[in-house]
């Protein structure tokens, strides 16, 4: 695994995005920040976030073995386990808001993007 800690960056997704495009990545490459200038959620959305007080975190994984069809998947694996995690940590009233919120007592407290490449028709990696 092959972790990159950054104080400042625009995205973690970004980052890692641009960086499969000039190399090959290595499964779990994982990009932490203390702060995002311009994170993003669904469909273009802004995440907002402050400084050192949230995890940002992208983390690339070769999924290249998953049918395209089956990628959906990728998100109920990713939202289950961080709502056990959560759970297991006694963080109150945690549900998966599908298909990528986490939420407590109501309340939203996690966003997950993944973004699927895709070529040929088949998935390549996740950056989640």
């Amino acid at each position: 695994m092959r972790t990159i800690k950054l104080d400042a960056i625009d995205s973690t997704n970004t980052f890692l995005r641009q960086l499969r495009s000039a190399e090959v990545l290595m499964d779990y490459t994982v990009v932490m920040a203390n702060s995002q200038t311009h994170g993003r959620g669904q469909m273009g959305t802004k995440w907002q976030s402050e400084p050192s007080k949230n995890l940002m975190v992208s983390v690339f994984v070769d999924v290249s073995w998953l049918e395209i069809s089956a990628s959906f998947y990728i998100s109920m694996a990713i939202s289950l386990a961080i709502s056990d995690t959560l759970k297991s940590f006694q963080i109150k009233d945690v549900k998966v808001k599908w298909p990528n919120d986490i939420l407590s007592e109501q309340k939203k407290i996690s966003g997950i993007l993944i973004e699927n490449g895709i070529k040929n028709n088949q998935l390549q990696g996740s950056i989640i």
